[in-house]
């Protein structure tokens, strides 16, 4: 029979690690927990449930970090999870028949229902939102951006990456604090990356961004159709790219400062 390792980066989860856990039942043969200065039950939580932990002191990013998870994996198949994310007992035996039968293939996508304040979310193009989490390992690993990261599959067999059919519930979003702070965590990250690829912004491109992401998350995705939580994420997504493109700008500014003064 295949065996299943399950990884994850984490850092003060206590809120959500152990129903992440509690929702793989048999499923997993190896729990990996790649933590980052946890300073919560965080660690204790994956203490109890048997995993290989890891505490790196530093933070490289996301990408990167999975990528010393699924280095600790043992197992012939890897699930990589968040923290905020539950398996289904139908998703828990359409993974475990899933990586008994591959047909062949090595990499699969998993379509995921997320939480945003109060409702799961059915439009606002975050339905369907599939994300590659399941593959042979040896097969696959994440890129190394720093936020957004993508897992990249180098055995493709000719074959495009297969799909699941049972959805994954994700908690994203329980209420608006939460919202608020991950928008500006992830806001800034992607400005660091984007400024590192020589990427360049102006107040300008972030209102014109800004009201472009609105207009596409409100209208063109029928995030009208999610009530309340859909208008809340439509105006959240665009505060979100607002200051991502805001904070490239300042960054931008920066170093033009210091390439002037380092000209005097």
């Amino acid at each position: 029979m295949p065996t299943l390792s399950v990884i994850l980066i984490t850092r003060n989860e206590q809120a959500n690690l152990a129903d992440c856990l509690n929702s793989l039942g048999d499923l997993s043969s190896q729990i990996v927990v790649v933590d980052t200065a946890s300073i919560d039950e965080t660690l204790k939580i994956a203490q109890q449930y048997g995993a290989t932990i890891a505490t790196p002191t530093d933070w490289p990013g996301f990408g990167p970090q999975k990528n010393r998870a699924l280095d600790l994996a043992t197992s012939d198949w890897v699930l990589s999870l968040d923290a905020d994310e539950r398996l289904t007992p139908e998703l828990r035996e359409e993974i475990r028949q899933t990586i008994n039968h591959p047909q062949n293939q090595t990499c699969f996508a998993i379509p995921r229902s997320s939480w945003y304040c109060g409702r799961f979310m059915r439009h606002s193009g975050w339905t369907p939102d599939y994300v590659s989490r399941l593959f042979l390992r040896g097969t696959a690993r994440f890129s190394n951006d720093i936020v957004h990261e993508q897992l990249i599959s180098n055995v493709s067999h000719g074959k495009p990456i297969g799909k699941l059919k049972q959805p994954m519930l994700h908690y994203s979003f329980m209420n608006a604090a939460q919202v608020q702070e991950k928008m500006q965590r992830y806001a800034t990250a992607a400005a660091e990356q984007a400024f590192a690829r020589g990427k360049q912004s102006s107040p300008l491109k972030a209102i014109l961004h800004g009201a472009w992401t609105f207009i596409r998350t409100y209208l063109l995705q029928a995030g009208f159709l999610d009530g309340s939580q859909g208008f809340s994420l439509a105006i959240s997504n665009m505060q979100g790219t607002y200051y991502r493109y805001m904070k490239l700008w300042r960054l931008n500014q920066q170093q033009a400062a210091v390439k002037g003064s380092s000209k005097v």
